[in-house]
């Protein structure tokens, strides 16, 4: 049997309580307090739209049925003032005691803040100039036992928001603002991809090897099968195995899980666009990477200019392009690439505060020198290509100098927003990459790839030369929502038990 809720060792005036015995009250007087479905005429927004002119002090003969949240009242005598609240916006009820009745008008005025209510009356515009319903049929839909935060929107603790997060939506309409902007950024992300040829398809979740990315992953185990499994860092490899079996543009939205740390940027699960396309390269991904954050911000926000906690970034095309040996080279005074001596890169590192690791050759160290001195600088849309084929070990070798990859990072107000490349195609190259990590697993790096056979044995059957490309959609919903944290814009973010 269920536990009661809530309500043991509580005062008689404690809310839960008085509410409690409230619906009791409601049922012994044969009203249920939890209807089965209400049907619903007209929506606070329409309303607002369809009697726009209607002037103050007029009643019209249009009857509708309207049901929301109850969020405010007042209480004038013979008068009663409700104020509803749906997904579209607010409505007031103006309740009359010489239409309601005598018995209807004290149940309107019993009802508590929270309570879902629906009315049915005619549309009238008050003296005052608010658009109302004057109800002569008030209808409990659901009671709410626990009260809403003082005034309804006093929910201002961030653990209490993120925790509690469908208290957050009541309390604070911006919020629903700011999802509803999350949703319209998908759906824009999809007619681009569905304009541009791709096809979005499914793949595994649970992965018997977890590929794509250098992170460490969460394991669990299927019983049936009597193996263990591993929610996916990424999608990447099973998109790329399409390319081979012959679909040419594919993309997922899709959910990733990394067992890593957690910060304002990072979320244990989290939302990323990944798309392949065939006879691409990097080249083409910078150019469909700048359409779709450019598409999304102009039709969801209808700007390319944001303002993102304080500043201003243009997302006006094209946007900058720069190689992270010359970012590193002009943030460190000197130049500095992979060609650079090995005791010389460890002396960099060492003086700009870096902690040395066992195994780190000239491309790691490059690296942590430009996460340390560069990135955190670059504000304004900026693509740092070029990246060491050391630490990229699923994009191909530059034509020209082989110890680097044709690849980049976006990098926007100090963070990164997308990873793409040129896709490294070459089974034989692929597998001396997957053997480096392998090693460098074996040495002690828990976020270092495995050797996927499956894989490559795909790869040797021939993968045509492709691009592909990841953006983070919950880093882009922060920048295009001005939010400072990826808990905000995350419905229901992860967070230790309460205690």
């Amino acid at each position: 049997m269920a536990e009661e809720p809530r309500a043991t060792h509580r005062p008689e005036d404690d809310p839960f309580v008085v509410r409690r015995a409230k619906l009791e009250r409601l049922r012994a007087a044969g009203i249920e307090p939890y209807v089965n479905g209400f049907k619903v005429t007209a929506r606070a927004a329409e309303l607002a739209t369809d009697y726009e002119d209607l002037e103050p002090g007029t009643e019209t003969a249009d009857v509708v049925t309207v049901a929301g949240r109850l969020v405010a009242r007042r209480d004038q005598g013979k008068l009663a003032f409700l104020v509803l609240r749906d997904a579209t916006g607010e409505i007031q009820l103006f309740c009359r005691l010489n239409v309601l009745g005598e018995q209807s008008f004290a149940f309107a005025k019993d009802l508590d803040l929270g309570d879902w209510v629906g009315a049915t009356g005619v549309v009238l515009r008050s003296r005052r100039g608010e658009l109302s319903v004057q109800p002569t049929e008030v209808t409990l839909l659901s009671k709410s036992l626990s009260p809403l935060p003082e005034k309804y929107h006093g929910l201002t603790d961030t653990e209490t928001r993120y925790r509690q997060r469908y208290v957050d939506l009541i309390a604070n309409p911006e919020v629903r603002t700011v999802f509803e902007t999350r949703f319209k950024v998908i759906a824009s992300i999809r007619r681009h991809m569905e304009a541009a040829g791709y096809l979005e398809v499914e793949t595994p979740m649970l992965q018997p090897i977890p590929g794509g990315a250098t992170a460490r992953p969460f394991v669990t185990y299927h019983n049936a099968l009597d193996m263990p499994l591993y929610l996916r860092i990424a999608p990447e490899l099973y998109l790329k195995r399409l390319l081979v079996g012959g679909f040419e543009r594919v993309y997922e939205i899709n959910r990733s899980f990394r067992n890593e740390g957690m910060s304002p940027r990072h979320n244990p699960e989290f939302t990323m666009l990944e798309a392949y396309q065939a006879f691409g390269n990097m080249e083409s991904m910078i150019e469909l990477t700048e359409s779709i954050i450019t598409r999304a911000a102009a039709e969801v926000l209808g700007t390319l200019t944001v303002d993102y906690q304080g500043v201003r970034v243009s997302l006006e095309r094209p946007w900058r392009r720069a190689t992270m040996a010359e970012l590193v080279s002009e943030a460190a005074g000197r130049e500095l690439s992979v060609h650079t001596p090995v005791d010389e890169l460890r002396r960099e590192c060492r003086d700009r505060g870096i902690e040395l690791e066992a195994g780190w050759g000239p491309g790691k160290m490059l690296t942590e020198l430009f996460e340390k001195l560069v990135e955190h600088t670059l504000v304004q849309p900026t693509f740092v290509t070029l990246y060491p084929a050391e630490t990229s070990p699923l994009a191909r070798r530059n034509d020209i100098d082989p110890d680097l990859t044709d690849r980049f990072e976006l990098i926007i107000t100090g963070r990164e927003f997308a990873n793409a490349f040129s896709e490294l195609v070459d089974p034989i190259d692929q597998r001396s990459r997957f053997e480096a990590q392998a090693a460098a697993k074996d040495a002690g790096d828990d976020e270092a790839m495995w050797i996927d056979e499956d894989y490559l044995r795909a790869q040797e059957y021939g993968m045509p030369p492709a691009g592909g490309l990841g953006i983070g959609i919950d880093r882009l919903v922060m920048l295009l929502t001005d939010q400072p944290s990826i808990r905000d814009v995350l419905l229901f973010p992860h967070m230790r038990p309460e205690t």
